[in-house]
């Protein structure tokens, strides 16, 4: 039975992934593609946990997840740091409202 929960709460999480990808190649700005990394790497971190209980190995797993997940976390920190120091915000929201125009060679 705790195998099949596993196994159904692994594959949930997988499907629930599909709308993030969506947002991470659509997304209006970059930190809206960086928030959506971070759920990503949240989620995965859970179903490395989830793993770990289908192998009946749960204290490997979660080293495993927690490292993920800290990695996970300072590289949006560092992403984001990035972003805000070479391109602020209301840059990115300008941009977004005009059309970029093309230059002619």
């Amino acid at each position: 039975m705790k195998e099949w929960f596993a196994i159904i709460m692994g594959a949930s999480l997988l499907v629930l992934m599909i709308p993030i990808l969506y947002r991470i190649i659509v997304g209006p700005t970059g930190f809206d593609r960086i928030l959506c990394a971070n759920v990503i790497g949240t989620k995965t971190a859970v179903i490395l946990v989830i793993i770990g209980t289908l192998f009946d190995r749960v204290d490997m797993f979660v080293d495993f997840a927690i490292a993920y997940a800290l990695l996970n976390f300072v590289g949006a920190i560092v992403v984001s740091r990035y972003f805000n120091r070479t391109v602020p915000l209301q840059e990115m929201e300008k941009d977004k409202a005009k059309p970029r125009r093309r230059l002619k060679a």
